[in-house]
């Protein structure tokens, strides 16, 4: 099991191209089903599996009270590995033919308004010193161009063409993309370099966005950053860097991009992963509907 297990994750890391924390995800996933069989199917082994087994175990977690989300999260693990067993025919059957994913309640992302935003930038950010160009560029970058946490912390100082207004993102699967800058953010990462530069001690070079030790920022930083910026201007309770994405999205369909181009700018693989961001929008098409259909005139 270990060996196959072993393989799998390396399958994933180097030929699917996963991150290494979302590798670990499946494994973490993988292992608990195994210590699940331990404990109340006499260790059978993975090879082994039935959708028998797999189905007592969905029982289980739903006895806990693990949320359906998160269960369907373990299934997908779970999947991946059969496919995989099944692929380098370590098994005959995949036990997974017939599983069908829990119904989860659709939850909707509630984004910044327009107006929360132009008032962080404006109540906040006057400062000069390190901190706060620092902070201001995090929100600038994950606001004006979608990009994700992880793809903001790993952003390296030559991902940007100040001649082409552009940036380099690696988004998932170590895919490029070249997202537009505005004018404005180009001035604030022109700023935060000359700050940068006056640092005692940059021990990641190579890493854009730095801590104040001249260290490469985390994904909790980033975290707390937003949510305690717009603690301070919106009361939604939700308040992530990934709100500010889905942000970014709203507003560009809200001013009339079209859903491939904000596809093409979030970087997603299909069509389908875009179009949760179009509810949000809906308010504004029905203005628009209002306003141009000859039979409201």
């Amino acid at each position: 099991m270990r060996n196959n297990l072993q393989s799998h994750l390396e399958y994933l890391e180097k030929e699917k191209k996963y991150s290494p924390l979302t590798v670990n995800a499946y494994q973490k996933d993988i292992m608990s089903f195994q210590t699940f069989l331990n404990e109340h199917h006499d260790a059978c082994l993975l090879e082994e599996v039935n959708y028998a087994l797999i189905r007592s175990w969905i029982v289980k977690l739903s006895d806990a009270k693990i949320a359906a989300s998160s269960i369907n999260r373990k299934m997908a693990s779970l999947k991946s590995f059969y496919k995989f067993l099944l692929k380098t025919k370590q098994i005959e059957n995949n036990p997974f033919v017939k599983h069908k994913s829990l119904k989860t309640p659709k939850q909707v992302q509630i984004p910044f308004s327009e107006k929360e935003i132009n008032t962080l930038f404006e109540l906040h950010f006057l400062e000069t010193d390190f901190d706060s160009v620092r902070n201001r560029l995090v929100v600038e970058l994950l606001y004006a161009t979608g990009m994700r946490r992880a793809e903001l912390i790993n952003l390296e100082t030559n991902a940007i063409d100040f001649y082409g207004n552009t940036i380099k993102v690696l988004g998932k699967r170590n895919k490029e993309r070249i997202i537009p800058l505005l004018a404005s953010t180009t001035d604030v990462i022109k700023l935060y370099l000359t700050k940068r530069k006056e640092l005692d001690n940059i021990g990641a070079p190579e890493k854009l966005i730095l801590s104040k030790k001249g260290n490469k920022i985390s994904e909790t930083f980033v975290y707390r950053l937003i949510n305690d910026y717009f603690s301070t201007i919106s009361e939604k309770v939700k308040r992530s860097p990934h709100v500010l994405r889905h942000s970014f999205a709203t507003h560009l369909l809200n001013n009339g991009a079209d859903l491939n181009s904000v596809k093409e700018l979030l970087g997603h693989a299909s069509l389908s992963s875009t179009q949760i961001y179009t509810h949000s929008s809906l308010s504004e098409l029905k203005k628009v509907y209002s306003n141009a259909h000859p039979r409201n005139k």
